[in-house]
């Protein structure tokens, strides 16, 4: 599940979904295009993490050439400690990119969700919707390894320790503000956070603690969902072991962090109940959660997208997969566009992003306000909730293909 810049595409041109014909996300184009091939059309990418590694490697098969800047150094970009939840739609996007037949990830085959305390339970299986997983489960340094490679191997530039500030609107004919002097016809902001007064600002006045652990039986693949009144608890199958994802309230935050194993243990078993014996844990970590979105991610040539247009909260998982329905989005647009930064251009991919960012960014905001309130005639409406979704073959379907492919996984 992905730490603060950040764990499930809607395509304007798009005739039908991944989930109503065979192929997935459409058949690959193939690699090409040059920067002098493509003349004006290239694309400054601010940010060379895995976000913008896909993009860059998204425009490059629709014929866009793009440079990457980053201000850290590469090497340091590989040495991400983070743990990612990929949907099955975000995987159909990275096979499409040609990285993920090398990797080794954790099938998440079921979703089980509860809330301690109260009736209720519903779970999500693979098996009921005809794929393989609902999802899967890797070190984030693994991803961006094969994204890496991917870069070099498709000649793609990548400037580290090119640092780019706030930029003013990229006309064509002007240089970025920075270290760098080329001129490009788009610059998209593609990792990072959004910055106080571009957007809506939420502090959830909690911390997310991360680590693995050990259990005395094994996962079967099954990743929990599990709600309490401090807040949600996540464990992600990864290898033989879970990753856990627990939310502290922000005052005690250093405490856990600072527990000895077998007290940590012990919380951990607390809070998520008898359904599996923690039995190791691993050093733990800890990021601050909270919402920031852009209401408009465009500019004047310019295109804000994953964690630069929006950082989630990590329950259900929604904040790299929506990354990457927006680079899907946004490669489209502009490898069909004789000028990638035409206001036309970025108004159609900003129309097209609309309703999966509102509706992930809505679901995730909704989850925690709805299970955080310990309040029994609420606690028995969710535990009704979560037995209707449950019990309901259609609901959880519709629910499931959402969290896989966005918006437009429409029954």
């Amino acid at each position: 599940m992905p730490a603060p810049t950040d764990k499930l595409a809607s395509v304007a041109s798009l005739t039908s979904h991944p989930l109503s014909r065979k192929g997935g996300w459409g058949d690959s184009p193939e690699i090409g295009g040059s920067a002098a091939d493509n003349g004006d059309r290239s694309v400054a990418i601010v940010g060379g993490g895995p976000a913008g590694m896909a993009l860059a490697l998204a425009l490059k098969l629709h014929g866009v050439t793009a440079e990457i800047l980053e201000a850290r150094e590469r090497a340091v970009v590989c040495r991400d400690a983070r743990v990612l939840a990929l949907s099955d739609g975000a995987r159909q996007i990275l096979d499409w990119l040609g990285v993920w037949s090398g990797l080794a990830a954790t099938p998440i085959e079921t979703i089980h969700i509860s809330q301690r305390g109260g009736f209720g339970r519903s779970r999500l299986r693979a098996a009921e919707l005809g794929v393989t997983a609902l999802g899967w489960v890797l070190p984030a340094s693994d991803l961006i390894a094969a994204l890496d490679a991917a870069v070099s191997a498709a000649g793609i530039v990548y400037r580290e320790n090119t640092r780019v500030g706030a930029a003013p609107p990229c006309v064509p004919g002007t240089p970025l503000r920075g270290q760098v002097t080329a001129q490009f016809s788009l610059t998209a902001f593609a990792e990072g956070a959004v910055e106080a007064g571009a957007g809506t600002l939420r502090d959830y006045g909690q911390h997310a603690v991360l680590c693995n652990v050990s259990t005395a039986a094994p996962h079967q693949n099954v990743a929990w969902e599990r709600f309490t009144s401090e807040g949600p608890v996540a464990l992600l199958p990864l290898g033989e072991r879970y990753a856990v994802v627990l939310s502290c309230a922000d005052e005690t935050v250093a405490a856990v962090k600072s527990l000895d194993d077998a007290s940590f243990l012990a919380l951990l078993q607390k809070r998520f109940g008898t359904r599996h014996r923690f039995t190791a844990a691993g050093p733990r970590t800890a990021y601050p959660l909270g919402l920031r979105y852009r209401q408009n991610p465009i500019g004047e040539r310019q295109v804000w997208l994953g964690n630069a247009a929006q950082t989630l909260h990590p329950v259900a998982g929604q904040g790299f997969n929506l990354a990457l329905r927006d680079i899907w989005e946004l490669a489209q647009q502009a490898g069909a566009a004789a000028d990638p930064g035409a206001p036309e251009v970025l108004a159609a991919y900003a129309r097209g992003r609309q309703a999966d960012r509102r509706g992930a960014i809505g679901f995730t905001d909704l989850l925690i306000d709805s299970f955080a309130p310990d309040f029994a005639p609420l606690k028995h409406a969710r535990g009704a909730g979560l037995l209707a979704l449950d019990l309901l073959p259609p609901l959880r379907a519709f629910v499931a293909k959402r969290m896989i492919y966005g918006a437009r996984a429409w029954p």
